[in-house]
């Protein structure tokens, strides 16, 4: 039996979300800045040089930026759905959705993708696409927005627009738990896999803001079921109203909160370290705890 991928996002109104948003990204890139330096770090950490390598989702190639300076990568292809990124862009780049990923099997070294996956639809085969790509011994590290991302100004639209037009329509994307995707990786078949979260908080002056920052990241509503007239302005006036009663501070400033869900995996190889046989251990658990 075929399990059938329910399609929440609109490929076309995310490709045009990042197209507007590419002449000015870098203005509004602090969200993917903080990311990129979280995957930098554990790349910096790591023992391995990495030859040919590609970044899913590159947006302006500041990934790159952040890795560079490391010494521990050779060459980068950058790939993204907004053509406007390549434009502009001095490394090899390819223009593609997200959906399938072009590239020939068994190449690289290391893929990267840093806040760009919450936008797919099966998340489970584009990481198997991605350990395909891969060498043995390649690394896979990808970032995500998670699910507790934006949960203040999804609750205040929701409930502004049931107090003015008595329903809600669909806004914030559905987002991945940490619990739900932690698997993953080994279900992909990439071998020592890790799946960390943090959580940030960005204090905003108010709801608008934090809109204008979205539109300038990219990020704005690219759901299927999304409506497709203009919200009515008493609708976000409303819904301002509620983030500052529920969840406004004393200054008069407001929380957003994002989740980064890290996840980290590797090819298959024969270097890598194994666990020891059940039943193997020389030391009782309970004897280095002191407890029966």
């Amino acid at each position: 039996m075929t399990n059938v991928v329910p399609n929440f996002f609109d490929s076309f109104a995310l490709r045009r979300n990042r197209q507007r948003a590419a002449s000015s990204y870098a203005k509004f890139s602090f969200l993917k800045d903080e990311a990129a330096m979280r995957l930098a770090d554990r790349v910096d950490l790591m023992r391995y040089n990495f030859d040919l390598c590609l970044d899913i989702g590159a947006h302006d190639g500041r990934l790159w930026n952040h890795l560079a300076c490391l010494g521990k990568i050779g060459t980068m292809l950058h790939s993204d759905p907004g053509a406007k990124f390549a434009e502009n862009s001095s490394w090899p780049f390819v223009v593609h959705d997200f959906t399938t990923l072009p590239f020939a099997e068994g190449k690289f070294d290391a893929v990267f993708s840093c806040l760009n996956l919450h936008w797919i639809d099966d998340l489970p085969g584009l990481i198997l696409q991605i350990r395909n790509l891969l060498r043995p011994n390649g690394l896979c590290l990808i970032s995500l927005l998670g699910g507790n991302s934006l949960n203040e100004l999804r609750a205040s639209m929701i409930a502004a627009e049931q107090d003015i037009i008595g329903g809600s329509s669909p806004r914030c994307a559905p987002m991945a738990d940490i619990r739900d995707v932690g698997g993953l990786l080994a279900r992909a078949g990439l071998a020592l896999p890790v799946a960390d979260s943090d959580r940030l908080t960005v204090n905003y002056p108010h709801m608008f803001r934090l809109m204008e920052d979205l539109r300038g990241m990219g990020e704005q509503n690219a759901l299927i079921g999304r409506q497709r007239y203009p919200t009515r302005r008493d609708v976000f006036l409303r819904a301002a109203e509620i983030y500052q009663e529920k969840f406004g501070k004393a200054d008069g400033s407001i929380p957003v909160s994002f989740e980064i869900i890290t996840l980290t995996g590797w090819a298959p190889h024969s270097s890598q370290q194994k666990p020891l046989r059940p039943g193997s251990a020389k030391t009782r658990f309970a004897n280095v705890v002191g407890r029966d």
